[in-house]
């Protein structure tokens, strides 16, 4: 029974007051950038040209980030550009199982996994028959 006692005793904490007693203390990691992290970023993004589509992508990559992109710029520039930017757009939030929708006519909002959009009868409505457009 005494190897078990002292096994126990030394895989078992000291209670705070004896930490207290020996001087002995708890030291916590107060890493900031952790925090800063941790925090969700809802950033606007102009799309001019498709070279712009880059910075979107990495935003949503690193995970924190929510994207407003204003896509009319290269919509009244460039249509087909456009179409190339958003497929681009809807492939990256797929891969990193975000959600993108259409926010008006000349908005988008992509998120990360941990965020949803909600999406009204009029949203599925509109969806819908924009399929049917293309």
């Amino acid at each position: 029974m005494g190897f078990f006692s002292s096994l126990k005793e030394k895989f078992v904490t000291p209670k705070y007051e004896e930490m207290e007693s020996e001087g002995s203390y708890l030291e916590l990691d107060s890493d900031v950038t952790d925090a800063a992290k941790s925090k969700v970023l809802v950033r606007p993004f102009i799309l001019q040209d498709f070279e712009d589509i880059k910075p979107i992508l990495d935003s949503l990559r690193e995970g924190y980030t929510i994207a407003l992109v204003n896509i009319k710029p290269l919509k009244d520039k460039d249509i087909v550009e456009l179409k190339r930017a958003v497929n681009k757009l809807k492939k990256t939030t797929d891969a990193i199982e975000g959600e993108i929708a259409g926010f008006g006519e000349d908005y988008i909002v992509a998120t990360p996994a941990f965020a949803s959009i909600h999406r009204s009868r009029q949203t599925q409505e509109l969806r819908t028959e924009e399929e049917v457009k293309e």
